[in-house]
Protein backbone atom coordinates (compact mmCIF):
# COMPACT_ATOMS: atom_id res chain seq x y z
CA UNK A 1 0.00 0.00 0.00
CA UNK A 2 2.88 2.33 1.10
CA UNK A 3 3.00 5.03 2.96
CA UNK A 4 0.53 7.36 3.40
CA UNK A 5 1.03 11.40 3.56
CA UNK A 6 -1.08 13.26 5.86
CA UNK A 7 -3.35 15.91 4.44
CA UNK A 8 -1.67 19.59 3.85
CA UNK A 9 -3.80 22.84 3.84
CA UNK A 10 -4.86 22.67 0.16
CA UNK A 11 -6.03 18.71 0.82
CA UNK A 12 -8.14 20.73 3.73
CA UNK A 13 -9.47 23.57 2.54
CA UNK A 14 -10.92 21.31 -0.70
CA UNK A 15 -12.69 18.82 1.38
CA UNK A 16 -13.98 22.08 3.48
CA UNK A 17 -15.22 23.40 0.20
CA UNK A 18 -17.22 20.40 -0.73
CA UNK A 19 -19.03 20.51 3.53
CA UNK A 20 -20.15 23.84 1.83
CA UNK A 21 -22.07 22.94 -1.09
CA UNK A 22 -23.78 20.08 0.89
CA UNK A 23 -24.41 21.99 3.80
CA UNK A 24 -26.07 24.65 1.40
CA UNK A 25 -28.72 21.86 -0.12
CA UNK A 26 -28.83 20.28 3.63
CA UNK A 27 -29.56 23.72 4.59
CA UNK A 28 -32.34 24.81 2.27
CA UNK A 29 -34.75 21.43 2.88
CA UNK A 30 -34.05 22.24 7.01
CA UNK A 31 -34.47 25.83 7.09
CA UNK A 32 -37.19 25.74 4.36
CA UNK A 33 -39.33 23.28 3.88
CA UNK A 34 -41.97 23.52 6.50
CA UNK A 35 -41.96 27.47 5.92
CA UNK A 36 -42.66 26.79 2.17
CA UNK A 37 -45.33 23.94 2.66
CA UNK A 38 -47.02 24.87 6.08
CA UNK A 39 -46.96 28.90 5.46
CA UNK A 40 -47.95 31.26 8.27
CA UNK A 41 -50.76 33.17 7.75
CA UNK A 42 -48.88 36.36 7.20
CA UNK A 43 -47.16 34.47 3.94
CA UNK A 44 -50.56 33.12 3.08
CA UNK A 45 -51.77 36.87 3.20
CA UNK A 46 -48.84 37.68 0.70
CA UNK A 47 -49.99 35.52 -1.92
CA UNK A 48 -48.04 32.62 -1.38
CA UNK A 49 -49.55 29.13 -2.69
CA UNK A 50 -50.50 26.48 -0.33
CA UNK A 51 -49.54 23.30 -1.85
CA UNK A 52 -50.25 20.18 0.62
CA UNK A 53 -52.69 19.12 3.33
CA UNK A 54 -52.67 21.87 6.37
CA UNK A 55 -53.03 21.16 9.63
CA UNK A 56 -53.22 18.17 12.38
CA UNK A 57 -54.53 15.18 10.49
CA UNK A 58 -53.81 12.36 12.75
CA UNK A 59 -52.95 11.67 15.94
CA UNK A 60 -51.48 15.06 16.65
CA UNK A 61 -49.66 14.76 13.14
CA UNK A 62 -49.35 16.93 10.33
CA UNK A 63 -49.03 15.91 6.70
CA UNK A 64 -45.50 17.53 6.07
CA UNK A 65 -44.43 15.79 9.73
CA UNK A 66 -45.35 12.92 9.12
CA UNK A 67 -43.45 13.44 4.82
CA UNK A 68 -40.53 14.98 6.55
CA UNK A 69 -40.07 12.27 9.67
CA UNK A 70 -40.02 9.53 6.79
CA UNK A 71 -37.31 11.04 4.46
CA UNK A 72 -35.41 11.17 7.39
CA UNK A 73 -36.07 7.54 9.11
CA UNK A 74 -35.51 6.50 5.49
CA UNK A 75 -31.99 8.06 5.18
CA UNK A 76 -31.35 7.01 8.33
CA UNK A 77 -31.84 3.10 7.29
CA UNK A 78 -29.91 3.81 4.18
CA UNK A 79 -27.08 5.16 5.84
CA UNK A 80 -25.76 1.66 6.78
CA UNK A 81 -26.11 0.18 3.77
CA UNK A 82 -24.33 2.79 1.56
CA UNK A 83 -21.65 3.45 4.50
CA UNK A 84 -20.99 -0.80 4.09
CA UNK A 85 -20.41 -0.41 0.67
CA UNK A 86 -18.56 2.34 0.98
CA UNK A 87 -16.39 0.56 3.04
CA UNK A 88 -15.85 -2.53 0.92
CA UNK A 89 -15.61 -0.74 -2.46
CA UNK A 90 -12.69 -1.31 -4.28
CA UNK A 91 -11.70 0.86 -7.20
CA UNK A 92 -8.92 2.64 -8.51
CA UNK A 93 -10.49 6.09 -7.51
CA UNK A 94 -10.58 4.52 -3.47
CA UNK A 95 -13.64 4.11 -0.93
CA UNK A 96 -15.32 7.31 -0.96
CA UNK A 97 -14.30 9.22 -4.41
CA UNK A 98 -16.67 6.92 -6.49
CA UNK A 99 -19.69 7.40 -4.50
CA UNK A 100 -19.06 11.48 -4.08
CA UNK A 101 -18.51 11.79 -8.16
CA UNK A 102 -21.88 9.87 -9.22
CA UNK A 103 -24.13 11.10 -6.29
CA UNK A 104 -23.56 15.30 -6.79
CA UNK A 105 -25.56 16.16 -9.72
CA UNK A 106 -28.67 14.13 -8.39
CA UNK A 107 -28.25 14.99 -5.20
CA UNK A 108 -28.46 19.01 -6.00
CA UNK A 109 -31.52 18.39 -8.66
CA UNK A 110 -33.35 16.44 -5.94
CA UNK A 111 -33.10 19.69 -3.84
CA UNK A 112 -34.60 21.83 -6.66
CA UNK A 113 -37.40 19.02 -7.82
CA UNK A 114 -38.75 19.43 -3.95
CA UNK A 115 -40.05 22.27 -4.43
CA UNK A 116 -41.25 22.21 -7.94
CA UNK A 117 -42.29 18.53 -8.61
CA UNK A 118 -45.23 19.25 -5.81
CA UNK A 119 -46.80 21.93 -7.61
CA UNK A 120 -50.17 20.73 -9.20
CA UNK A 121 -53.50 21.92 -8.52
CA UNK A 122 -54.62 18.80 -6.30
CA UNK A 123 -53.73 18.94 -2.54
CA UNK A 124 -53.74 15.27 -2.48
CA UNK A 125 -51.52 14.94 -5.58
CA UNK A 126 -49.10 17.05 -4.18
CA UNK A 127 -48.88 15.11 -0.93
CA UNK A 128 -47.93 11.76 -2.83
CA UNK A 129 -45.44 13.90 -5.09
CA UNK A 130 -44.02 15.59 -2.11
CA UNK A 131 -43.81 12.70 -0.20
CA UNK A 132 -41.58 10.80 -3.35
CA UNK A 133 -39.43 13.83 -3.93
CA UNK A 134 -38.10 13.76 -0.01
CA UNK A 135 -37.29 9.98 -0.41
CA UNK A 136 -34.73 10.64 -3.52
CA UNK A 137 -33.67 13.72 -2.25
CA UNK A 138 -32.06 11.72 1.07
CA UNK A 139 -31.03 9.21 -0.93
CA UNK A 140 -28.89 11.30 -2.76
CA UNK A 141 -27.89 12.87 0.26
CA UNK A 142 -26.90 9.61 2.03
CA UNK A 143 -24.80 8.86 -1.40
CA UNK A 144 -23.14 11.82 -1.25
CA UNK A 145 -22.65 12.53 2.66
CA UNK A 146 -21.67 9.39 4.20
CA UNK A 147 -18.26 8.60 2.48
CA UNK A 148 -17.83 12.51 2.31
CA UNK A 149 -17.86 12.01 6.03
CA UNK A 150 -16.06 8.76 6.50
CA UNK A 151 -12.57 10.81 4.81
CA UNK A 152 -13.02 12.83 7.89
CA UNK A 153 -10.83 10.27 10.32
CA UNK A 154 -8.73 9.46 7.15
CA UNK A 155 -7.76 12.46 6.19
CA UNK A 156 -7.17 13.73 9.56
CA UNK A 157 -4.68 11.39 11.22
CA UNK A 158 -3.16 13.57 13.99
CA UNK A 159 -4.93 14.92 16.76
CA UNK A 160 -3.67 18.34 15.40
CA UNK A 161 -4.83 17.57 11.81
CA UNK A 162 -8.24 16.46 13.30
CA UNK A 163 -9.19 19.83 14.98
CA UNK A 164 -7.87 21.63 12.40
CA UNK A 165 -9.82 19.61 9.65
CA UNK A 166 -12.98 20.08 11.74
CA UNK A 167 -12.42 23.25 12.35
CA UNK A 168 -12.67 24.03 8.61
CA UNK A 169 -15.58 21.87 7.69
CA UNK A 170 -17.11 23.74 10.44
CA UNK A 171 -16.65 26.92 8.72
CA UNK A 172 -17.91 26.15 5.77
CA UNK A 173 -20.72 24.16 6.82
CA UNK A 174 -22.45 27.41 9.10
CA UNK A 175 -21.32 29.66 5.62
CA UNK A 176 -23.26 26.99 4.02
CA UNK A 177 -26.23 26.88 5.92
CA UNK A 178 -25.88 30.93 6.01
CA UNK A 179 -26.41 30.82 2.28
CA UNK A 180 -29.10 28.65 2.36
CA UNK A 181 -30.81 31.04 5.13
CA UNK A 182 -30.70 33.60 2.30
CA UNK A 183 -33.44 32.05 0.07
CA UNK A 184 -36.52 34.47 1.15
CA UNK A 185 -33.88 37.38 0.68
CA UNK A 186 -32.51 36.94 -2.60
CA UNK A 187 -36.27 35.56 -3.67
CA UNK A 188 -37.80 38.69 -2.88
CA UNK A 189 -35.87 40.33 -5.26
CA UNK A 190 -37.28 38.32 -7.55
CA UNK A 191 -40.58 38.17 -6.68
CA UNK A 192 -41.98 41.76 -7.79
CA UNK A 193 -41.39 40.24 -11.59
CA UNK A 194 -42.13 36.45 -10.64
CA UNK A 195 -44.57 36.06 -7.93
CA UNK A 196 -43.72 34.09 -4.69
CA UNK A 197 -43.55 31.06 -5.61
CA UNK A 198 -41.71 31.13 -8.85
CA UNK A 199 -39.15 33.44 -7.31
CA UNK A 200 -38.79 30.78 -4.26
CA UNK A 201 -38.17 27.76 -6.69
CA UNK A 202 -35.74 30.10 -8.61
CA UNK A 203 -33.56 31.39 -5.46
CA UNK A 204 -33.42 27.22 -4.53
CA UNK A 205 -31.97 26.44 -8.20
CA UNK A 206 -29.47 28.94 -8.35
CA UNK A 207 -28.12 28.25 -4.51
CA UNK A 208 -28.18 24.43 -5.77
CA UNK A 209 -25.49 24.81 -8.72
CA UNK A 210 -23.22 27.13 -7.10
CA UNK A 211 -23.90 23.65 -3.90
CA UNK A 212 -22.59 21.44 -6.90
CA UNK A 213 -19.57 23.24 -8.25
CA UNK A 214 -18.41 23.45 -4.34
CA UNK A 215 -19.36 19.57 -3.82
CA UNK A 216 -17.17 18.53 -7.22
CA UNK A 217 -14.05 20.43 -5.88
CA UNK A 218 -13.53 17.33 -3.44
CA UNK A 219 -14.65 14.57 -5.43
CA UNK A 220 -12.48 15.14 -8.69
CA UNK A 221 -9.37 17.46 -6.60
CA UNK A 222 -8.63 15.14 -3.94
CA UNK A 223 -6.69 11.82 -4.79
CA UNK A 224 -7.60 9.66 -1.63
CA UNK A 225 -5.32 6.79 -2.35
CA UNK A 226 -2.68 9.56 -1.52
CA UNK A 227 -3.79 10.28 1.60
CA UNK A 228 -6.49 7.35 3.00
CA UNK A 229 -6.23 3.55 3.60
CA UNK A 230 -8.56 2.22 0.76
CA UNK A 231 -8.27 -1.35 1.60
CA UNK A 232 -11.87 -2.51 1.42
CA UNK A 233 -13.28 -3.70 4.22
CA UNK A 234 -14.44 -7.53 4.24
CA UNK A 235 -17.19 -7.44 7.38
CA UNK A 236 -20.40 -7.68 6.33
CA UNK A 237 -23.13 -4.91 7.30
CA UNK A 238 -25.14 -6.45 9.76
CA UNK A 239 -22.01 -7.33 11.63
CA UNK A 240 -20.38 -4.00 11.22
CA UNK A 241 -23.48 -2.29 12.54
CA UNK A 242 -23.45 -4.48 15.15
CA UNK A 243 -19.87 -3.93 16.52
CA UNK A 244 -19.99 0.17 16.12
CA UNK A 245 -22.84 0.19 18.46
CA UNK A 246 -21.08 -1.80 20.78
CA UNK A 247 -18.46 0.59 21.08
CA UNK A 248 -19.20 2.02 24.39
CA UNK A 249 -18.00 5.30 24.35
CA UNK A 250 -19.99 5.40 21.19
CA UNK A 251 -23.00 4.18 23.04
CA UNK A 252 -22.45 7.98 24.88
CA UNK A 253 -21.54 9.97 21.91
CA UNK A 254 -24.61 8.85 20.00
CA UNK A 255 -27.07 8.90 23.03
CA UNK A 256 -26.09 12.54 23.20
CA UNK A 257 -26.25 13.28 19.61
CA UNK A 258 -29.72 12.15 18.79
CA UNK A 259 -31.21 14.96 21.50
CA UNK A 260 -28.50 17.41 20.34
CA UNK A 261 -30.15 17.23 16.81
CA UNK A 262 -33.32 17.16 17.88
CA UNK A 263 -32.79 20.42 20.25
CA UNK A 264 -30.62 22.73 17.60
CA UNK A 265 -33.61 21.16 14.24
CA UNK A 266 -36.05 22.62 16.55
CA UNK A 267 -34.65 25.69 16.54
CA UNK A 268 -32.92 26.02 13.32
CA UNK A 269 -36.76 24.89 11.73
CA UNK A 270 -38.69 28.01 13.96
CA UNK A 271 -35.63 30.37 13.12
CA UNK A 272 -38.03 32.35 10.35
CA UNK A 273 -40.78 31.86 12.45
CA UNK A 274 -38.93 33.09 16.03
CA UNK A 275 -37.60 36.13 13.70
CA UNK A 276 -41.13 36.74 12.12
CA UNK A 277 -43.84 35.54 13.85
CA UNK A 278 -41.82 36.69 17.67
CA UNK A 279 -39.86 39.29 17.02
CA UNK A 280 -41.82 41.16 14.40
CA UNK A 281 -39.14 41.38 11.74
CA UNK A 282 -39.87 40.40 7.90
CA UNK A 283 -38.56 36.97 7.16
CA UNK A 284 -35.40 38.48 5.29
CA UNK A 285 -34.40 39.17 7.76
CA UNK A 286 -33.92 35.37 9.06
CA UNK A 287 -30.84 35.18 6.91
CA UNK A 288 -29.34 38.49 9.10
CA UNK A 289 -29.87 36.82 12.21
CA UNK A 290 -28.30 33.83 11.30
CA UNK A 291 -25.65 35.74 9.52
CA UNK A 292 -24.68 37.32 12.37
CA UNK A 293 -24.82 34.32 14.58
CA UNK A 294 -22.33 33.10 12.13
CA UNK A 295 -20.40 35.86 11.82
CA UNK A 296 -19.63 35.99 15.34
CA UNK A 297 -19.24 32.42 15.91
CA UNK A 298 -15.83 32.89 13.70
CA UNK A 299 -14.61 35.02 16.22
CA UNK A 300 -14.98 31.75 18.73
CA UNK A 301 -13.30 29.71 16.25
CA UNK A 302 -9.59 30.34 16.79
CA UNK A 303 -9.83 29.96 20.22
CA UNK A 304 -11.93 27.07 20.66
CA UNK A 305 -9.02 25.47 18.02
CA UNK A 306 -6.47 26.03 20.76
CA UNK A 307 -8.25 24.96 23.75
CA UNK A 308 -9.56 22.02 22.38
CA UNK A 309 -5.87 20.99 22.01
CA UNK A 310 -4.71 22.42 25.65
CA UNK A 311 -7.97 20.75 27.58
CA UNK A 312 -9.19 18.28 25.39
CA UNK A 313 -12.76 18.50 23.45
CA UNK A 314 -15.30 16.87 26.11
CA UNK A 315 -14.52 19.81 28.80
CA UNK A 316 -15.80 22.22 25.91
CA UNK A 317 -18.32 20.47 24.03
CA UNK A 318 -20.20 19.47 27.76
CA UNK A 319 -20.26 23.37 28.31
CA UNK A 320 -21.22 23.92 24.94
CA UNK A 321 -24.54 22.05 25.32
CA UNK A 322 -25.58 23.80 29.09
CA UNK A 323 -24.57 27.42 27.21
CA UNK A 324 -26.95 26.72 24.27
CA UNK A 325 -29.75 25.80 26.41
CA UNK A 326 -29.72 29.36 28.03
CA UNK A 327 -30.01 30.54 23.91
CA UNK A 328 -33.04 28.22 23.74
CA UNK A 329 -34.75 29.61 26.80
CA UNK A 330 -34.44 33.24 25.64
CA UNK A 331 -36.02 32.43 22.31
CA UNK A 332 -38.98 31.19 23.83
CA UNK A 333 -39.55 34.59 25.87
CA UNK A 334 -38.50 36.57 22.46
CA UNK A 335 -40.96 39.82 22.07
CA UNK A 336 -42.31 40.07 25.16
CA UNK A 337 -41.42 42.37 28.57
CA UNK A 338 -41.22 45.63 26.11
CA UNK A 339 -37.91 44.80 25.05
CA UNK A 340 -37.28 46.17 21.50
CA UNK A 341 -37.36 43.66 18.39
CA UNK A 342 -33.85 44.28 17.60
CA UNK A 343 -32.70 43.60 21.42
CA UNK A 344 -34.18 39.89 21.17
CA UNK A 345 -32.56 39.53 17.97
CA UNK A 346 -28.66 40.88 19.14
CA UNK A 347 -29.37 38.82 22.60
CA UNK A 348 -30.31 35.64 20.72
CA UNK A 349 -27.37 35.91 18.33
CA UNK A 350 -24.59 36.06 20.49
CA UNK A 351 -25.86 33.55 23.27
CA UNK A 352 -25.92 31.44 20.29
CA UNK A 353 -22.61 32.26 18.61
CA UNK A 354 -20.28 30.12 21.30
CA UNK A 355 -21.83 27.04 21.68
CA UNK A 356 -22.14 27.65 17.50
CA UNK A 357 -18.30 27.32 17.29
CA UNK A 358 -17.87 24.72 20.21
CA UNK A 359 -20.20 22.20 18.61
CA UNK A 360 -19.56 23.36 14.91
CA UNK A 361 -15.95 21.96 15.18
CA UNK A 362 -15.83 19.60 18.07
CA UNK A 363 -18.28 16.52 17.84
CA UNK A 364 -16.84 15.40 14.49
CA UNK A 365 -13.49 15.37 15.92
CA UNK A 366 -14.89 12.94 18.78
CA UNK A 367 -16.38 10.89 16.76
CA UNK A 368 -12.89 10.44 15.16
CA UNK A 369 -11.32 9.33 17.61
CA UNK A 370 -13.81 6.96 18.87
CA UNK A 371 -13.62 5.61 15.12
CA UNK A 372 -10.04 5.64 15.66
CA UNK A 373 -9.15 3.88 18.84
CA UNK A 374 -11.98 1.45 17.67
CA UNK A 375 -9.69 0.65 14.68
CA UNK A 376 -6.72 0.42 16.90
CA UNK A 377 -8.30 -2.02 19.27
CA UNK A 378 -10.31 -4.24 16.41
CA UNK A 379 -7.68 -4.12 13.46
CA UNK A 380 -10.80 -3.04 10.84
CA UNK A 381 -11.25 0.11 9.29
CA UNK A 382 -14.76 0.61 9.60
CA UNK A 383 -15.09 4.44 9.59
CA UNK A 384 -17.76 4.78 6.91
CA UNK A 385 -19.79 2.47 9.21
CA UNK A 386 -19.03 5.13 12.59
CA UNK A 387 -19.93 8.40 10.09
CA UNK A 388 -23.56 6.28 8.81
CA UNK A 389 -24.25 5.66 12.75
CA UNK A 390 -23.28 9.39 13.41
CA UNK A 391 -25.71 10.41 10.36
CA UNK A 392 -28.58 7.67 11.92
CA UNK A 393 -28.25 10.11 15.24
CA UNK A 394 -28.44 13.33 12.91
CA UNK A 395 -31.08 11.53 10.62
CA UNK A 396 -33.24 10.15 14.14
CA UNK A 397 -32.53 13.40 15.93
CA UNK A 398 -33.91 15.79 12.95
CA UNK A 399 -37.22 13.31 12.23
CA UNK A 400 -37.97 13.93 16.17
CA UNK A 401 -37.73 18.01 15.86
CA UNK A 402 -39.73 17.88 12.38
CA UNK A 403 -42.53 15.84 14.25
CA UNK A 404 -42.54 17.66 17.70
CA UNK A 405 -41.77 21.03 15.55
CA UNK A 406 -44.91 20.57 13.36
CA UNK A 407 -47.30 19.11 16.19
CA UNK A 408 -46.59 21.58 18.85
CA UNK A 409 -46.32 24.51 16.77
CA UNK A 410 -49.82 23.67 14.75
CA UNK A 411 -51.43 22.53 17.93
CA UNK A 412 -51.11 26.02 20.17
CA UNK A 413 -51.98 28.68 18.80
CA UNK A 414 -50.60 31.75 17.88
CA UNK A 415 -46.62 32.81 18.70
CA UNK A 416 -47.46 30.25 21.95
CA UNK A 417 -46.72 27.22 19.64
CA UNK A 418 -43.62 28.96 18.59
CA UNK A 419 -42.36 29.88 22.26
CA UNK A 420 -43.13 25.75 23.22
CA UNK A 421 -40.93 24.33 20.59
CA UNK A 422 -38.04 26.86 21.84
CA UNK A 423 -39.12 25.04 25.42
CA UNK A 424 -38.38 21.89 24.70
CA UNK A 425 -35.42 22.44 22.56
CA UNK A 426 -34.40 23.74 25.83
CA UNK A 427 -35.07 20.53 27.34
CA UNK A 428 -33.34 18.25 24.92
CA UNK A 429 -30.15 20.17 25.06
CA UNK A 430 -29.84 20.10 28.46
CA UNK A 431 -30.40 16.44 28.44
CA UNK A 432 -27.80 15.78 25.90
CA UNK A 433 -25.22 17.77 28.02
CA UNK A 434 -26.13 15.47 30.88
CA UNK A 435 -25.44 12.19 28.33
CA UNK A 436 -22.22 13.19 27.21
CA UNK A 437 -20.59 14.56 30.62
CA UNK A 438 -20.12 10.49 31.03
CA UNK A 439 -17.75 10.43 27.82
CA UNK A 440 -14.60 9.24 28.69
CA UNK A 441 -12.59 11.16 26.66
CA UNK A 442 -8.93 9.82 28.27
CA UNK A 443 -9.57 6.16 27.47
CA UNK A 444 -10.47 7.08 24.03
CA UNK A 445 -7.21 8.83 23.83
CA UNK A 446 -4.87 6.42 25.72
CA UNK A 447 -5.87 3.89 23.53
CA UNK A 448 -4.71 5.47 19.95
CA UNK A 449 -1.61 7.16 21.92
CA UNK A 450 -0.48 3.82 22.97
CA UNK A 451 -0.24 2.81 19.18
CA UNK A 452 2.26 5.54 19.36
CA UNK A 453 1.11 7.29 16.30
CA UNK A 454 -0.22 10.20 17.54
CA UNK A 455 0.93 13.15 20.23
CA UNK A 456 -2.39 13.31 22.41
CA UNK A 457 -3.23 14.82 25.59
CA UNK A 458 -6.58 13.68 27.04
CA UNK A 459 -8.05 16.12 30.27
CA UNK A 460 -11.12 14.54 31.77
Amino acid sequence: MGEKRLANGAVIRKFAIGQLGWAILSGIISNWLVYYYMPSETLVNQGMTVFITQGIVFAGLTVIGIITACGRLLDGFIDPFIASKSDSLASPLGRRIPFMRKAAAPFAAMTVLVFVIPGTSSVVANNVLLFVCLMLFYVTLSLYCTPFNALIPELGRTQELRVNLSTYISVTYFVGTAAAYLVTALAGILEPSLGPVTSFRVTVAMLAVVALACMLVPAFGIDENLYADTQPSSTPMGQSVAKTFKNREFQIFEGSDVLYWVSITMFQTGLPYYVTELMGFDDSWTFVFFAAMTLISLMFYAPVNVLAKRIGKKKLVAFAFFFFCLAFAVTSVCGQFGVPQIVWGVVVAFLAAVPMAILGILPQAVLADIAEADAVQTGENREGMFYAARTFSMTLGQTLAMVLFTSISSAAAGGLGYRLTAIVATAFCLIAGLVFTRYHEGKVLGVISARGTDDVSASE
